[in-house]
């Protein structure tokens, strides 16, 4: 009897624990069909990066991001380091812009972060987007913002993304997309040609997908970095 009660409760105290379940993870489609079969949408509850050079279309992507989220009625905000954003070409982009905030930062790094940190951390954004464009080399980012960002995020439906020249958050990025501009479209006799549009190719870094790559055809008037 002692041996059969020994036996019952060794096999309590080392029965195995259940591991946590996590949830799935879920996404915010773009729109854009080759980007959303490619990798998905973009991952709620983390950080996103949109990069490359100026004019390689991070802003058409981006303006789509912001058009879906908008549309869906969530409210989004648009940290803009330089003062770029344009609200004509938003709206016509489709961007909601009643449900937009736009902060302007005149080229303040510092204050950049810090207004990407207040609206993490007080929440109730779909998409919070840090256009940081192309960085001066004396504008230094510590990779402690980027671990600081993702905390408030991670079990929420709030996106952060970042445009910018180059990675950033690099280990702390769910998702990152290369932009590059392939073949600009134009239209017109040869004397009086117009641009109408451009070819966009996103290659996904992060995940990485060899070989894989999203056209995007864009129209003349959504055509930015």
């Amino acid at each position: 009897m002692g041996l059969l009660a020994a036996k019952k409760s060794r096999a309590e105290v080392y029965s195995p624990v259940r591991p946590l379940q996590r949830q799935p993870r879920e996404f915010l489609a773009t729109g854009i069909p080759s980007v959303d079969q490619l990798v998905g949408g973009f991952p709620r509850g983390a950080i996103s990066e949109i990069i490359g050079p100026e004019s390689s279309g991070r802003t058409t992507l981006l303006y789509q991001l912001l058009q879906a989220a908008t549309s869906n009625r969530e409210i989004c905000a648009y940290v803009d380091l330089a003062d770029s954003f344009d609200p004509r070409t938003a709206s016509w982009a489709g961007v909601a812009l009643s449900q937009l905030l736009w902060v302007r930062c005149h080229n303040n790094l510092e204050h950049a972060l810090k207004a990407v940190d207040y609206l993490l951390h007080g929440g109730g954004f779909g998409v919070v987007a840090l256009d940081i464009g192309r960085r001066r080399r004396e504008q230094r980012l510590a990779s402690s913002y980027w671990y600081r960002f993702r905390q408030p995020i991670e079990h929420t439906s709030t996106i952060l993304v970042v445009i910018a020249s180059e990675t950033l958050a690099r280990q702390c990025a769910a998702l990152r997309l290369e932009m590059r501009s392939a073949r600009p479209r134009w239209q017109g006799p040869s004397n009086a040609l117009l641009l109408r549009g451009a070819r966009i190719e996103a290659i996904p870094q992060k995940p990485f997908i060899a070989g894989s790559t999203a056209r995007i055809e864009a129209q003349a008037l959504t055509l930015g970095d």
